[in-house]
């Protein structure tokens, strides 16, 4: 056994449900973990190791010799993160690749996997009307129509649906650009219909820029746009995205808002263009709390070949966006930030209530940073963890979940939970309204997004502050994809983890080539040209 800070038990298994051994995370510095060789792709032990007040990761292949980088800018967050590590994830019962498998190898998604899916990824085409040039999917240049048909999509969906014990509830449709598939209303209907209670759509904001296509997205069943916005500066996306397209991104917010669906704005940071607007850009979500409810800052991946110094030069890392967003603002201080995980427990808690499994945030604590801000009607912003004992109500809450999954007396359960709350509530630092009362029905609409959407629901305006570090051949390390909770389904009938579909062994690339058609032959149709873009 091992505890969490205030020596709450995390059991730890022996194997995963479907039989394979289950390893625990090592802890501390230095250590050693399995890797990819940047050339070959070949799994090699990495150690990871702090130098100059970073995380660094050193490794080397027979063949091709010794890669490092840079793993985490910051290695006291590093190390403080570690110490929210909930590592109960044990996999799916059903798992889509039986028999003897490795990793990252066996991808689909396999026994050796230790997490279910919580936001489940379809690619609905891989065209794009834009030509980014940082992007991992770039379609324009594949030279093929990857498009899957409604049939197609409805049993991707499926394969979300099926997983055991935890059946997949949240989607997301990507791309390319996924508002360009002929039938995207339609396959937003089909989501509906099949039981998903969240559903998004990862945008460039073009289409969303028409009014009538944001309603009519918004009455076929969206609640969602993960909207790629980079800054508040036409220079940023002439370099990000390889034209201006600010004026777009605040069309598509203000349709958004009028169509009543919500935002979560995801920004692609590169160190030297966009790595000083975090800042600007946390502002802008404050003060549109009304209808961006978190922003996902995500550094960005390398693909390709790319020098030893130049990497060192350009890469950004969680931390040193967190770091930058304490500098810029004075809103959010770097110890606001945890790991993603944290929130395991009241999964648990709420789990162990009902009696079954739901979706658990137990991927890996290097994966994710992020906190909550509350905001007010005058558009003030505070960290929750300013009034609330972030780490004393988690441990307690962990505790909780473990005896109340034992007992048969649930309602005393409830009242435990409740005094958990006001115990490490601290209502003279929390914002001005937000009493004991209103602060619980503010998580209630955090937990439950169906409370959540309610009109005249009691709630404060929250905004989610967060980012994601998605890997590329030089910092893979598979501890990190083993645990990973965010997942692509796919024509092939399998699902694969993010960091292995898009990056490393970079599945993304066979699947598509496997269920695509020659650019030239799909523009031809029935004799007519059809628009690429």
């Amino acid at each position: 056994m091992s505890t969490v800070p205030g020596g709450a038990a995390v059991a730890e298994r022996t194997y995963t449900l479907s039989g394979y051994p289950w390893e625990p995370l090592k802890k501390g510095l230095p250590k050693t973990t399995q890797s990819l060789c940047p050339q070959c792709l070949k799994v090699i032990p990495a150690e990871l190791y702090e130098e100059g007040g970073k995380v660094l990761m050193r490794k080397s292949c027979p063949e091709h010799g010794e890669c490092r980088d840079i793993y985490w800018g910051d290695a006291g967050m590093y190390l403080r993160n570690e110490r929210w590590t909930f590592d109960t994830g044990c996999g799916l019962s059903n798992p889509n690749v039986a028999g003897e498998v490795s990793c990252p190898t066996s991808c689909g998604l396999c026994g050796m996997h230790l997490n279910h899916t919580v936001l489940g990824n379809i690619d609905l085409t891989n065209r794009c009307n834009l030509t980014c040039p940082i992007c991992f999917a770039n379609a324009n240049v594949t030279g093929y129509v990857c498009e899957p048909s409604l049939d197609q999509v409805r049993e991707m969906l499926q394969a979300y649906r099926n997983e055991r014990p935890v059946a997949g509830r949240i989607v997301q449709f990507s791309g390319g650009e996924p508002t360009l598939h002929p039938q995207f209303h339609d396959v937003l209907r089909l989501a509906a219909r099949m039981g998903f209670s969240h559903i998004q759509a990862a945008s460039n904001g073009i289409s969303f820029a028409d009014p009538e296509f944001a309603m009519q997205a918004k009455e076929a069943g969206l609640h969602t746009i993960y909207l790629q916005f980079d800054g508040l500066d036409d220079a940023i996306y002439r370099v990000t995205r390889g034209q201006p397209l600010l004026d777009v991104k605040m069309k598509a917010v203000e349709n958004i808002r009028r169509a009543g669906m919500k935002i979560a704005l995801v920004s692609t940071i590169v160190r030297g263009v966009n790595d000083g607007a975090v800042g600007d850009i946390l502002r802008f979500a404050i003060a549109n709390a009304d209808v961006i409810a978190g922003i996902s800052y995500q550094p960005v991946c390398f693909t390709g070949r790319i020098s030893h110094q130049e990497r060192m030069q350009k890469r950004i890392t969680l931390p040193d966006v967190m770091i930058g967003l304490e500098q810029q603002t004075g809103i959010v201080r770097r110890d606001d930030f945890y790991p993603l995980s944290f929130v395991s427990p009241f999964s648990k808690f709420i789990g162990a209530l009902r009696g079954e499994e739901i979706t658990n945030f137990t991927c890996h604590p290097h994966c994710t940073l992020c906190t909550y801000l509350v905001v007010d009607d005058e558009g003030k912003a505070v960290p929750m963890s300013r009034f609330i004992d972030v780490g004393g109500l988690v441990t307690d809450m962990y505790r909780l979940a473990g005896k109340t999954a034992k007992s048969r007396f649930k309602s005393f359960a409830k009242i435990r939970a409740w005094n958990a709350l006001r115990k490490h509530y601290h209502e003279d630092r929390a914002p001005r309204g937000l009493s004991f009362s209103r602060y619980l029905h503010t998580l209630n609409g955090m937990l439950d997004k169906q409370v959540g959407r309610a009109k005249n629901a009691r709630t404060f305006r929250t905004l989610m502050v967060g980012g994601m570090h998605f890997m590329d051949s030089y910092n893979y390390d598979l501890a990190r994809v083993r645990r990973c909770v965010i997942h692509f389904s796919t024509p092939d009938g399998k699902l694969y983890p993010f960091c292995s579909y898009n990056s490393g062994p970079c599945y993304r690339q066979r699947v598509e080539r496997a269920h695509s058609v020659p650019k030239e032959e799909w523009m031809q149709v029935d004799g007519y040209e059809r628009c690429f873009r």
